[in-house]
């Protein structure tokens, strides 16, 4: 299988996005309260892979300067995965127009123009702790979170836009292979998860 990788992208910038959640601990404590009224949270997260000298870097977006993030974010009850995503993508990454109702790129399309490939990994969270695993463990029978991570194709001449108190940075792949001392074991295995592809380098 192919994947095109565009070099012809910008960034900008807008308004700051604060985090829901000050720390992990009230994460996993709101995770807890949601559980209890909604069931297992559902979370997609996206992998936006572009390219610098014709090497393969993942779009990651650096919270106080420490914490690395795919962009993504969790779904409401009932919402559709791929849908769910565009609109998360849409909320964190793409451009605000003059009237601040609606999002666009410079290719003139809409907020849901993000393109979703396939689902790359499952990452299920078994209790109300930090640990994820991309099975889900024998002896549990109701898990608190499943994180689905999918592919997404950038469109041409795309324009990202990012919230002033994060930073967005292209990560290559040989800096996340078997660095999960940095990065966490999900964005380390991002490497082995692409490696079945082929890569075809575009400015």
């Amino acid at each position: 299988m192919f994947i095109i990788l565009e070099l012809n992208y910008t960034f900008g910038t807008k308004e700051a996005q604060p985090e829901e959640d000050p720390s992990v601990a009230a994460r996993l404590a709101r995770l807890q309260n949601d559980y209890e009224t909604s069931g297992m949270r559902r979370t997609v997260e996206g992998v936006l892979v572009v390219h610098e000298h014709n090497h393969p870097h993942v779009l990651m977006l650096q919270i106080a300067n420490s914490f690395f993030k795919l962009p993504g974010d969790y779904l409401r009850p009932g919402e559709d995965e791929i849908e769910g995503l565009k609109n998360r993508l849409s909320e964190r990454l793409a451009p605000v127009t003059n009237n601040y109702n609606a999002v666009t790129n410079s290719a003139g399309g809409s907020e849901q123009n993000w393109e979703i490939g396939e689902c790359l990994s499952v990452w299920w969270r078994p209790n109300f702790e930090t640990f994820m695993y991309p099975y889900v463990p024998a002896h549990v029978t109701k898990p608190k979170e499943q994180k689905k991570i999918f592919l997404v194709q950038l469109p041409e001449k795309k324009v990202l836009s990012v919230p002033k108190n994060m930073k967005l940075l292209a990560v290559p792949l040989f800096e996340l292979y078997d660095n999960a001392q940095r990065y966490g074991p999900q964005l380390s295995a991002i490497p082995h998860l692409l490696s079945r592809f082929n890569f075809i380098y575009e400015k």
